[in-house]
Parts: C-alpha cells; structure tokens; sequence
C-alpha cells in the first residue's frame, strides 16, 4: 500500500452489529459497497473522520482497519494538500446527525421532499462521507461534477470513484 499523503481520504470497514447495520442500509439504497466508513488524513498519523459525537481527530492507528485510500487518484499539488488538512482539522467537533441518512436514502429512492434537503443541509451535521465531500469542497477540490447537491454522497460513492 502506499503511504497516505496530507489531504488523502480513506475508506474503511466497521465491524460488528454497527458494520453490519450501514452495510444493509446501504445494499438497501442500491448503495452496496465494501466500504462503511471514510475520513481524511492530515498528516503526523492523524485522522478526521465524523461519529456519533461529533468529528474527531484520532491517531489513524485507533481508526477502523483502512481498505483503500485515494492515494494516486487524485492529483493534488502542495497547497491543495494544505488546504484539503486545514478544512479538515477546522470541522472537528462538527455534530453528527443520523437524519443525513435518512435524506440519503429518500434521495436515492427519488422521493425526497425539498424541505428535508434544506433541513439537513441548513443543520451544518456530517456523517464520514460527507465530511470527506465538504472537506474536498472546501478546498477547491470538488470530488464529483454530476451536479449532486453538497452531501449526497455516501461511502459507497467514494469508493467508486477511487476503484
């Protein structure tokens, strides 16, 4: 595997009742992926990544076992790799919100109602993979141009970019 470079993102796979659960959510959207989880790398083997109780910055050793990182995939020069750390480490403590899935699965299936988007976007709440797609937006360095909203991206979504 290749070291991970400031700015990287990873995806990963949670064990347990928890891994098992996002996994059947996401088959469930038309979402299947071997991945459930993502977060940034920003450096001195330090991780973002958003949880239950808000984003976290952790040593990447106490993070879920890494499947893919995006290493090689993007091509990210210095003060891209700068900026893509500093948005990251500037969204810890961002709250969580289980409700992101919800509107994620509505979206999927083509009936979410506009004001359930707006909510959620108007809360400031990530789960992993929309930390990943901010922290990229942020700095320049838009991850998808399929004209998505902000956040309607999941782990699943990452790693098909990346694979």
């Amino acid at each position: 595997m290749t070291e991970p470079l400031p700015g990287d993102f990873a995806l990963t796979t949670i064990r347990g009742i928890t891994g098992r659960a996002i996994s059947a959510g996401q088959y469930l959207i038309g979402d299947a992926a071997p991945v459930q989880h993502a977060m940034v790398y920003v450096g001195r083997g330090d991780i973002v990544q958003a949880m239950p109780g808000g984003a976290e910055l952790i040593p990447l050793e106490e993070a879920s076992p890494v499947v893919a990182w995006s290493t090689g995939h993007f091509d990210l020069d210095w003060a891209q790799r700068a900026a893509l750390t500093w948005h990251a480490l500037a969204l810890v403590g961002t709250p969580y919100s289980f409700l992101d899935f919800a509107s994620l699965a509505l979206e999927r299936f083509h009936v979410r109602p506009r004001w359930v988007r707006d909510y959620v976007q108007s809360t400031g709440h990530l789960i992993c993979s929309q930390l990943v797609d901010e922290v990229y937006r942020r700095a320049g360095v838009p991850l998808f141009d399929d004209g998505r909203i902000p956040g309607d991206v999941t782990p699943g979504d990452l790693w098909r970019l990346i694979k």
